[in-house]
């Protein structure tokens, strides 16, 4: 579902207060973060999709690494994970195995481990993880942190959800479909590993509401007004040309519908402004981060990350807009 459609059903529903749930499902953030004592709090999340990809165990790694990386958008270390799984009884038994064993081996590359699940059957194959992990207190990460004068950082190149929608139609190269792969099977753990050394203010994935709609909802929840260098994001050029032709998943149009409105795009060219709405399946992480540590961070990830982009600034929100490209 789209972030709009997510918060009309949720508006209205009671919020029961408990002084140590330090995020809940108010605050439009990646995971729940329970505090337990003054050294350890519960970071837990669900996700889980159809395929992705034709190949089951590719499928499985895909849906895996996306959803330990709520885990890691709050600076938390997954430790436990449940299988969700609903699959066709018609589906060959091998062919659940292989999805099992793709996520298997990235929550066991994660350091983590599965402990169960649950599964029934159903039309459509879907795969994914309730995921829990720790944090300490003091040192959880949200997407409503930001603040003027923050640097902000980008981990993994964007593009994914046009490339896997070229995918569909048979339009897609074969690196296009290889390095959209390799993306989406990497995980935001040496991210996190990075991140954690400074004074990270405010971090989140980067995925279904694309970056723009992440960004606007980091803005909106820090109360300030960010602004991206669209010419320092990493646009995957083979995914630019498929936008320029029109080639866009139907995600990207609910992606501008619930965040155009708070987008200033300048004279950013139009294709270039809808890969910024595009969905990312298992994208990078967008992490805000005080201006004294921004280069020693940004030469770190550019040793440990897919892609590591210094793509704009956190400025005081004056009203208006509060997404602005440049």
């Amino acid at each position: 579902m789209g972030a709009g459609v997510l918060s009309e059903l949720l508006e209205g529903i009671r919020v029961h207060h408990d002084p140590n749930l330090l995020v809940g499902f108010d605050k439009s953030d990646d995971a729940s973060v329970y505090k337990l004592n003054d050294e350890l709090a519960l970071v837990q999340t669900v996700d889980f999709f159809p395929p992705i990809a034709d190949d089951p165990y590719l499928f499985g790694q895909i849906a895996a690494v996306n959803a330990l990386s709520d885990v890691y958008a709050m600076g938390g270390e997954p430790k436990l994970c449940l299988n969700v799984m609903a699959f066709p009884e018609f589906l060959p038994l091998e062919a659940v195995r292989e999805i099992l064993r793709g996520g298997y081996e990235k929550v066991y590359e994660a350091g983590a481990l599965i402990t169960g699940g649950h599964s029934i059957h159903d039309d459509e194959p879907k795969y994914g993880l309730c995921v829990t992990g720790f944090v300490h207190p003091d040192k959880m990460l949200t997407n409503s942190g930001a603040k003027p004068g923050d640097v902000l950082f980008l981990t993994k190149p964007i593009g994914i959800g046009v490339l896997t929608t070229a995918a569909k139609v048979d339009l897609l190269s074969e690196e296009g479909l290889e390095l959209a792969n390799r993306m989406m099977t990497t995980l935001n753990k040496s991210a996190r590993d990075a991140m954690v050394k400074y004074e990270v203010h405010a971090c989140t994935d980067v995925t279904g509401f694309g970056l723009a709609g992440h960004a606007y909802e980091m803005a909106e929840g820090s109360d300030v007004a960010i602004c991206l260098n669209v010419e320092d994001i990493d646009l995957i050029p083979e995914a630019l040309e498929h936008a320029r032709m029109g080639l866009l998943p139907a995600g990207m149009y609910r992606n501008r519908s619930y965040a155009e409105a708070a987008v200033d795009g300048g004279d950013v060219e139009e294709a270039k402004q809808d890969l910024l709405y595009d969905p990312q399946t298992a994208g990078g992480l967008l992490i805000s981060v005080a201006a004294k540590d921004a280069d020693a961070l940004f030469e770190e990830l550019k040793k440990t990350v897919p892609s590591a982009q210094r793509i704009g600034t956190v400025e005081a929100y004056r009203g208006g807009k509060r997404i602005i490209l440049r």
